[in-house]
Order: structure tokens, then sequence, then C-alpha cells
């Protein structure tokens, strides 16, 4: 019977492993015929010219032939996954280190091991580096630069940086991209998305690893991180976001020297926060730089809305009393609304206010139907989760475990939440983890709460309270609107003489009068809320002619709305006084 069973297994096996051949080489065909290679989005990023047919299906054949030695289709273990990303080459180590700081997607034994796709590769040959420099100049590289330190600093999959001096005397530090790998990884990319939309069948529904979230995180890494443009542009973007603060600083970029393949910058010396000690013996306060660290941080999320995405001990340093990021390659960019709902959370969870954080987790979630969710399950999971962190003193409050637990919840309802939120939850796990030996008596979220307290000035507060107002207001207008919807049926009722409404005016001395006093206070509080509504809209719009920051218009619809309140008020006062006579 044993022997049977291994012989329909087998046979099985064969069968998928048959059709999976069928489907990739159905792919290449596809794929010979292009004229141009494509980004996941449709994106063009090389011509057919660039990488040829057959280069193209012998990547895929390579994928393949170390997909099945791994034995990708029954299992990983978090072992076999490392060496399998690493025999893959640099797309496959990139997405291994996106991995490692996805708490939410993977189970820890696996994001622990990835961890390891971080450290440095096998360096280029520096004859290889002066090729790259004199391709992107057109010119020897003696005429850009006195010197050039052949010893890399660095050497990660993507680029490796080297120090220089440039002919005016400035110290600094060129990164500099391995030849093709933009090519390759864009190939490999598509390669990968096309493929896995075959072999997704093939995979067991319990599959942990949501491939086409890495898929997309990965594209979106290798389209920023392969255009050092961009990481010249986030350079100067956070320095000038940073310019009045005294003790965080990025190096200076050299925007005349960069191109797409080159960054010049800025040479900072000085331990990275990997290294307590050596901070320690520069003179430096671990405390000062814990408490300032995550005070920035908490700058760059709730107040800037463009911060590090990957905040890890390597790519902070501290250098001239400054706390320096580098490797500004990945950025997070977050909108004014996401930030008002994320300080409304925060303030949430230190409140344990799980309501206010339950409307915030749907306010952010994206695709998916409010209808579909079970709320009062949903908030009774929430209520558990913030009495049991909620019982714990700040200090002792293990944030990632939080917030790892949290983004699971969200996941087990189907709420899909940006991929802005997920890199701050995962930037600041990060950072605790890092900040455990500077700051182990202080909580992150205490130090967040104290920010927010501290930003929240008198004109944010009455901003914030007008964009809780329009929000309000909206929500009021669309219960109008339907209850509006149902006036239609009752008018039909009543024409046809099945509407009947039972009054009781048994107290009453002049029911007529009364009648008349409720339409008058009907109408004032719709045209009240009316005002309420074109304010808000108008105040949110933006005008260029404002009092006390906010547009004329809206300024006197809020005006004639309070006086107009007002009036209904005292006349609901003196309304009560004469019948109590």
């Amino acid at each position: 019977m044993t022997d049977r069973l291994k012989k329909q297994t087998n046979k099985k096996n064969a069968a998928q492993e048959q059709l999976q051949k069928e489907m990739v080489e159905k792919e290449l065909a596809v794929q010979g015929k292009r004229e141009v290679l494509l980004g996941p989005f449709g994106e063009r990023v090389i011509t057919s010219g660039d990488i040829s047919a057959k280069a193209r299906r012998k990547r895929l054949h390579q994928i393949i032939a170390i997909a099945r030695k791994y034995k990708v289709m029954r299992g990983l273990t978090p072992a076999n996954l490392v060496n399998m990303l690493e025999a893959l080459g640099p797309t496959f180590v990139k997405a291994g280190q996106i991995l490692s700081m996805r708490s939410d997607m993977l189970p820890p034994e696996f994001t622990k091991a990835l961890e390891v796709l971080r450290a440095n590769v096998a360096p280029m040959d520096f004859s290889v580096v002066a090729e790259v420099l004199e391709t992107e100049y057109q010119k020897p590289i003696k005429e850009v630069f006195s010197s050039i330190d052949k010893t890399p600093l660095g050497s990660a999959s993507v680029a490796q940086v080297h120090r220089a001096k440039l002919k005016n005397g400035d110290d600094v530090a060129i990164k500099v991209q391995r030849p093709r790998v933009r090519e390759t990884m864009a190939q490999d990319i598509e390669i990968l998305r096309n493929v896995l939309r075959h072999l997704k069948h093939f995979m067991p529904a319990d599959q942990f690893i949501d491939f086409d979230s890495v898929i997309n995180e990965l594209w979106a890494s290798f389209t920023q991180e392969t255009d050092f443009l961009i990481e010249a542009k986030n350079l100067k973007e956070f320095r000038a976001n940073n310019k009045d603060v005294a003790f965080v600083s990025a190096p200076k970029p050299y925007l005349d020297l960069c191109t797409t393949h080159v960054l010049v910058m800025q040479y900072i010396q000085g331990p990275t926060i990997a290294e307590p000690k050596a901070i320690e013996e520069e003179g430096y306060d671990l405390t000062e730089i814990g408490e300032k660290l995550v005070e920035n941080y908490a700058k760059q999320v709730l107040d800037d809305g463009f911060f590090h995405a990957d905040p890890h001990p390597g790519n902070i340093m501290i250098a001239d009393k400054k706390i320096v990021f580098i490797d500004l390659g990945m950025m997070g960019r977050l909108s004014d609304s996401y930030r008002a709902i994320l300080k409304k959370m925060l303030l949430a969870v230190s409140s344990r206010d799980s309501l206010t954080l339950k409307n915030g987790l749907l306010d952010l979630s994206e695709a998916v139907r409010l209808d579909d969710i079970d709320h009062s399950a949903f908030l009774a999971d929430l209520d558990f989760i913030v009495q049991r962190y909620g019982s714990v003193d700040l200090k002792d409050l293990d944030l990632g475990e939080f917030l790892t637990e949290l983004i699971a919840l969200t996941r087990r309802y189907g709420l899909e939440l940006p991929g802005s939120l997920t890199m701050i939850a995962r930037g600041l796990i990060t950072l605790e983890g890092v900040l455990d030996e500077f700051i182990p008596d202080v909580s992150m979220v205490q130090i967040i709460e104290e920010h927010l307290e501290r930003t929240e000035d008198i004109v944010s507060l009455l901003e914030k309270d007008f964009y809780e107002l329009g929000i309000d207001s909206r929500q009021a207008l669309k219960g109008g609107l339907k209850a509006l919807s149902q006036a239609g049926l009752v008018t039909d009722m009543l024409t046809r003489g099945q509407l009947k409404v039972n009054m009781d005016f048994s107290n009453s001395e002049n029911p007529v009068e009364d009648l008349n006093h409720i339409a008058d206070r009907l109408t004032m509080g719709i045209i009240i809320a009316g005002l309420l509504i074109a304010s808000s809209i108008i105040y949110f719009a933006g005008a260029s002619l404002t009092i006390l920051g906010i547009p004329l218009l809206g300024f006197l619809g809020y005006a004639i709305a309070l006086i107009l309140a007002l009036i209904m008020a005292k006349d609901i006062l003196g309304h009560r006084n004469k019948r109590r006579k």
C-alpha cells in the first residue's frame, strides 16, 4: 500500500513538473517576441537589444533549476531560503533583505536567518570601478578626482563605496553601481512576476509569503536604489528638512558629479550605532543619542512625511556631534491625511482607546469593503491587544511585538494597509531593537507621545479640529442624503394615503404652534449644517485671502453658522422658560 501511494505521489509530482515546464516554455516564447523588457506595471526598462531572448531563456532556466534544487515547491527551511537566494544572485539577495525586515509577513526564524544577507558581498575589482567611472564621466578619472582609495569602504549587491578626494580637496565617498546590475535586476523581476503568476497555482494554500507584495516592493526598491540621481535628491531633501535640527544631518551630495550609476557625496567618518562602545569612547552619551534619534524619527514620520525606510544600525552614524543618516536610496512618504490619522492612532495606543485605533486602521486600509468586516469581532480583538499591552508600563512595552501583532490582526480581517505604514512599523521595530542598549528604561512610545504634545500648538490644534469637523460634516451629509433618499418613499406613501403618523400632543396647549416651532428649528438646523459643510469644503480647498488662517468665505460661513446657532439656542431656552411659567 505504501509503495502504491509513493508511485501515485511521484506520478502527481511528475505531472506538475511537466505542466510547470510547459508554462515556462510558453512564457519564454512570449518573452522572445517582445521588443522591450517591461517592469511589473508596464514600465519600459530596457530594450530587447540589451538582453537577447537567448540570454533571457538561459537566465530563466537557471532560476528554475536553482529553485528545484532547493525544493521550493515543497516548502523551505530558513537556512535553505538564505542559500537559495544567495545562489540566485543580486535581485534575490535584495528580495531577501526586504523579507528580513517584513516581520508582518514572515515568522521570526525566517527574518532572523535572512539578516545575514545584509552583510557585505564580494567586492568588484577596482579596474571595474574605474571603467564605470570613466564611462559615466566620459573622461579619465584623474581629471575628476585627485585620488581614489582602491579598497572599498563597503560592498553590496547593487553597488560599492570608495573614499576619494576631489580636485578642490574635499573628502568624498563615491558610490559606484555594479555594471549591468540594473538590466539584470529588471530582467529577473519581470521573469519572477510572470513565472510566479503560473506557479502560484501549485503552491500550498497556506503559503505564508505574499509573493505579489514582495515583487511589488522589490520593484519599488529597484527603481529607487538603482537610480542614484533619486538618492542624491533624497539627500538634498533630507538635509533641507533637518537644517534647523542641530543634532541630525545626512551627507552632502555633489549633484554636478552624480549620475544614474554614480553618487558622489560628503565622506562621513565615525562609528555606526551598531558600535555603542566605540561611541562611548568618543565621549558621547548613549541615552541622549537614543532619545534624540527616536525624537527625530518621529519628526521625519509625523511632521515631514519623508522618512528613512531602512534605519538599521549600519545606516546611522555618529560624527561631529551629529546623528548622520546614510544610504537614503529607499525613503518613505506619508501624505498629510495619513499623518493626521497616524497621530490619532499613536495617541490612542497610549490612552488605550481601541475604538479610535480601529477607526484609524479602517481609514488607512485600502481595497476593502467595510461591509465585509465583522466590526464587533475586530473591535473585540483590538480591545484584547490594547488591554494586554496597555497594562504594562510604557518603558516595558515591547513596541515591535505590539506592532507585529497589530499588523497580523489587520491582515487576518482582510485589511490592506498602505506600504508606507508597514515601512514605518518595521523602521520602529528596527530602531527599538537597536536602542535597547541605548535607552533600556525609556519607551519609544513615550518619546513619540511627548513629541506629539510639544508639536501640537494652537494653530495645529485648530487645523485638526477643523479637519475633524470637515470629516464629521461629510458623514452627516451622507446621512442626510440617505435620509432624503427615503423621503421619496414616504412621500409616495403619503400621496397614496398609505402613510399614518401618530403624534401625541396631550400636554400641548397649542399643537399648531408647537409644530411650527419644530419646523423652524429643523429648518434652522439644516441651514447651520449646510453652512458648516460648505465652510469646511472652502477651508480645505484653500484660498489666498484668509482670516486667522481660514479663507474669507469659509470664515464668514463659520461666523454666520455660530450666530444662527446662538439665536436658535436662545429661542429654545426662551420657549422652555415660557412653558414653565
